[in-house]
């Protein structure tokens, strides 16, 4: 009985002591943290590892301890939305000129364009699991709801457009059409086109032998060809092409 005695008054002692341990490594936790946490297991694992109980569990902490940086599995994507975005801004806040210096030249606004869109890419390049939920949650989330890092991203572009002397419809058909462009291409380079990676004989690493050549002769012809990532140069001669035609419009 005393024994039984002790070991409850133990167990009453620690109790308190893991709570003010939990209570310490919660309070080491940040927004920051979480996200870049949630990043790093969909990086490794893809968006269908990411779960509350996952995350916690790479962080060392409860689940429910995450619910105060995110309300749920769809805050917690939108999340992971916003770390892309801020990583774009960390890439184009480098060597940027200061806001003191001499005011942006009107007619750089293309090679700016250019540069936001090779900085997309190369955040999309690194992160490509997470690249999905850049269309999935835009087509969920209103746009005063989005993140501010997506916001500020489209306000970036949107003063490009209008510093450029280009009037409100056709800065918005720009904005468009510069959007999906970017986002569309980077799409297409991360398309699944292998079917089987153990292959060396590339009809075979492609699974030709599944398409119909009666009915695919084309397909079947240039799938190598498409299946070869046309890189950051693809991304900007197709920029240059979309907004060539907007200058003779």
């Amino acid at each position: 009985m005393a024994k039984e005695r002790a070991r409850s008054k133990d167990s009453e002692g620690a109790a308190p002591a893991r709570r003010a341990s939990d209570r310490g490594h919660y309070g080491r936790l940040s927004r920051e943290r979480v996200l870049a946490a949630a990043l790093g297991l969909v990086d490794e694992e893809g968006l269908s590892a990411l779960s509350m109980r996952r995350l916690g569990a790479r962080l060392g902490v409860e689940a429910m301890a995450l619910y105060r940086y995110a309300e749920g599995k769809d805050a917690l994507l939108d999340g992971l939305v916003e770390a892309l975005y801020l990583e774009l801004e960390e890439r184009l806040s480098a060597g940027s000129p200061r806001e003191d210096s001499a005011p942006p030249d009107p007619a750089a606004w293309r090679g700016q364009l250019h540069r936001i869109a090779r900085s997309t890419y190369e955040v999309c390049m690194a992160h490509p699991q997470a690249v999905p939920l850049l269309t999935t949650r835009m087509l969920a989330v209103p746009l005063a709801r989005r993140p501010l890092a997506v916001l500020r991203e489209h306000e970036r572009v949107l003063v490009l457009l209008r510093d450029a002397g280009l009037g409100p419809d056709r800065t918005a058909a720009v904005f468009h059409a510069f959007t999906g462009w970017v986002l569309g291409y980077i799409s297409v380079e991360l398309r699944a086109m292998v079917d089987n990676p153990e292959e060396e004989d590339p009809a075979f690493r492609l699974g030709l032998h599944r398409m119909p050549p009666h009915e695919l002769p084309r397909l079947r012809e240039i799938a190598a060809t498409l299946a070869e990532p046309g890189g950051p140069q693809g991304l900007e001669a197709g920029l240059d092409a979309l907004l060539d035609g907007f200058a003779t419009d």
